[in-house]
Order: C-alpha cells, then sequence, then structure tokens
C-alpha cells in the first residue's frame, strides 16, 4: 500500500516507536496484538501532551471499537512511526484513524484503520461529553 499524501490529511500526531525484540512471534515479525499496544502508546503520547485534563476521577476515555488492517509485516530491527488523524468527532466519542508507517520510508505502511474513544462517567459508565481539552486541540 502506497503512502498517498495528495489524500491523507494532517495528522494529530505522529509517534515514533521502537519494535523491541520481545514483540516479535515465532515468525520473527510482530506479533498482531502488539499493534493494538503501539497503537494505544501513540493515543497515550498525544492526549499527555495536551494542555487541560483529558480525563479525571469522574470522566475518562474507554474503547468502544478498534479495526486494524494488517498490511506489510514487521521485522526486527524496525524503527516506525505511527500517525493519528480524527476520523470523526461526536458528543461524548472520536474516532481516530491511524497509521503504522516505517520511519525511514513512508510508502512502507504496516497497518491502518481505526479505534473509537468513548468519555464515560466512571461511576455510572455512562458517556460524558468530550473533554473540552481535546476538543480544543481537535479544532486548533
Amino acid at each position: 500500500m502506497s503512502h498517498d499524501t495528495a489524500t491523507t490529511p494532517k495528522p494529530l500526531f505522529i509517534a515514533p516507536m521502537d519494535v523491541r525484540w520481545q514483540d516479535l512471534d515465532a515468525y520473527n515479525h510482530v506479533n498482531n496484538s502488539n499493534y493494538l499496544v503501539y497503537l494505544q502508546e501513540a493515543r497515550l503520547q498525544w492526549l499527555k501532551d495536551l494542555p487541560g485534563n483529558w480525563y479525571s476521577p469522574e470522566a475518562a476515555p474507554v474503547m468502544a471499537h478498534s479495526e486494524i488492517n494488517y498490511r506489510l509485516p514487521i521485522e526486527w530491527p524496525a524503527n516506525i512511526e505511527i500517525e493519528l488523524y480524527l476520523n470523526r468527532l461526536g458528543t461524548s466519542s472520536m474516532t481516530i484513524g491511524h497509521r503504522i508507517m516505517d520511519a525511514d520510508d513512508a510508502t512502507r505502511i504496516h497497518a491502518d484503520g481505526s479505534v473509537t474513544m468513548v468519555w464515560i462517567d466512571t461511576k455510572t459508565g455512562r458517556p460524558v461529553p468530550v473533554p473540552q481539552a481535546v476538543k480544543d486541540a481537535l479544532a486548533a
């Protein structure tokens, strides 16, 4: 799959990541479950640097949906980048598109897809509005 900059929106965030030996499976490539770990780490790197609170003891995001299209295996050693994009912002949720790419060759896309996060009241489990800090970051 090639990297088409004409149709690719500007990323919200790009997270560089190192592939660790322990991430590999018996076939000497990154195990599919580690892709979710990489994506989680990229989202948390983006969120932690937002000015303002994106979570509190009363409200926090939970994963509602995830989708990964595995395009090319990631073999060790490798340096990857994870690009995050806003696909949709709702009242209590947002869908973030993602791509895992080779850090040295953006045409080598290892995976793409999206995740939907919903902010919930931590006591009731009911949806609450996306925090203003997140909305402000997405509008910037």
